[in-house]
């Protein structure tokens, strides 16, 4: 078992950025691949970025693509989302996931593929 706890959510101005967290324990950290996926409401959950388990490699949906930066600590088994230039329609529910993805392949943006899961933090963008 893995357990996920996210935070760093919050209120904040169009233009502005936040940093999400999440701590994990449990199983191996490093052996994980580690997402990030938001739901809004009314809308089904979306994949927002991932980063894999040992190269760094690091995933992004389009409309996040330059504004954020997925990074993880294997020593400290926390996985990060620094998020800037932050706009309206990123406000969602965000939640941290894990799960064991093969390196280089699609499978970080179906979340079918993430066994565990954060409950989740807020982040509310206001124009």
């Amino acid at each position: 078992q893995v357990q996920l706890v996210e935070s760093g959510g919050g209120l904040v101005q169009a233009g502005g950025s936040l940093r999400l967290s999440c701590a994990a324990s449990g199983r191996t950290f490093a052996v994980l691949a580690m997402g990030w996926f938001r739901q809004a409401p009314g809308k089904e959950r979306e994949f927002v970025a991932a980063i894999s388990r040992s190269d760094g490699s690091t995933y992004y949906e389009d409309s996040v693509k330059g504004r954020f930066i997925a990074s993880r600590d294997n020593a400290k088994n926390t996985v990060s989302l620094q998020m800037n230039s932050l706009k309206p329609e990123d406000t969602a529910v965000y939640y941290c996931a894990a799960g064991s993805i093969p390196l280089h392949s699609t499978y970080y943006y179906y979340t079918s593929r993430y066994a565990y899961w954060g409950q989740g933090t807020q982040v509310t963008v206001s124009s």
